[in-house]
């Protein structure tokens, strides 16, 4: 059976959202809509560096909370943010985003946590 943290978990709004990151020192979120094909497409690729590097995957579906739309100032999804210690330390908002490409993302804004990752 797949440990539950090694799949993304879907968060239903703000509240969810902020206690997954406050539960984790190192979390990556995806924010998303509904009806985009280029965030389903990131789904697998997001379950696949959550096993590989260990680092916990949140989902959240900007339709389900739209205040997070302003508060993370979104302009195209998906968004993939990095928090690191409650904190956002970074954000990409550049479409599909492949598995090695992520998680060098995740290298260089949280070394330590990603340290000897497989991409494979």
């Amino acid at each position: 059976m797949t440990d539950p943290e090694t799949r993304p978990q879907r968060l239903e709004d703000a509240d969810e959202l902020d206690a997954f990151v406050a539960n984790h020192d190192v979390a990556l979120v995806e924010l998303f809509t509904s009806g985009c094909p280029k965030c389903q497409a990131m789904e697998p690729v997001l379950g696949n560096v959550a096993r590989s590097t260990g680092v916990p995957v949140g989902l959240v579906n900007l339709g389900d909370d739209p205040r997070l739309v302003e508060r993370f100032e979104v302009q195209s999804v998906p968004a993939l943010v990095v928090f690191r210690d409650g904190e956002r330390v970074a954000h990409l908002a550049d479409g599909f985003v492949g598995g090695d490409e992520l998680t060098s993302f995740l290298a260089d804004h949280a070394p330590d946590a990603v340290d000897g990752a497989s991409t494979a």
